[in-house]
């Protein structure tokens, strides 16, 4: 009760003075909800001591566990009012919250309106175009600049030849590699003969087992 007459005491306090401002009506809202919020808690605790009482009683005592029963009911019909209005004054709060944002986002934006126009008063439109131009040039110049000092100088290198020293490392690279598993298959220490020492010597055995057939041949006869 002390808070409640707080709070009516505090709201004849600034119809004395004027209307409150909008961050004062949110702390005032706000230390109602906390109010209600307790008074919410403490009648649950209530409601369920009610509910152990008529648990206790039971058949035994029908009539203390029907009173028991009804002060239950009683704090909960109060309980729902406290939801109800817990409901209306965090509506009212969120719309208030949300004014009061809205005419700070407003004002805000008209204090950069106006900063905005005079920084404008001050400049010279005219003098925009040459600016650029002036900026592109400078630019211009600084790439010219960046391009001559990083461009190389002094001793140059063959590409090609670059890539054929790379060729070698990889070879070199791989062969290392192949001995690290094992070495290279073994090369035969003879030549192998060749297709045409083949048929040379298929034709040379063609013709003497020619001769040969006509050599008996003539001792037949």
């Amino acid at each position: 009760m002390s808070k409640i007459s707080n709070l009516f005491k505090g709201g004849s306090k600034h119809k004395s003075k004027g209307n409150p401002s909008a961050q004062e009506a949110i702390h005032k809202l706000r230390e109602t909800e906390e109010m209600l919020t307790k008074k919410q808690d403490y009648l649950e605790k209530k409601i369920e001591q009610e509910i152990a009482i008529a648990k206790k009683h039971g058949t035994k005592n029908k009539r203390a566990a029907l009173q028991a029963l009804k002060r239950k009911k009683r704090l909960e019909q109060q309980l729902t009012q406290i939801d109800g209005t817990l409901s209306t004054i965090e509506f009212q709060r969120e719309a208030l919250e949300n004014s009061h944002t809205n005419t700070e986002v407003l004002k805000n934006m008209g204090y950069a309106a106006k900063a905005m126009k005079k920084i404008h008063e001050n400049t010279d439109l005219g003098k925009i175009d040459d600016l650029m131009a002036d900026i592109t040039e400078q630019q211009d110049v600084a790439q010219e600049i960046s391009d001559a000092i990083s461009r190389p100088s002094g001793e140059t290198f063959d590409e090609d030849e670059l890539l054929a020293e790379l060729e070698e490392l990889e070879q070199e690279d791989l062969e290392e590699s192949m001995m690290s598993m094992g070495g290279l298959p073994s090369v035969p220490s003879s030549k192998l003969p060749s297709s045409r020492s083949n048929e040379r010597a298929t034709t040379r055995r063609k013709v003497e087992e020619e001769d040969d057939m006509r050599m008996l041949a003539s001792w037949g006869t």
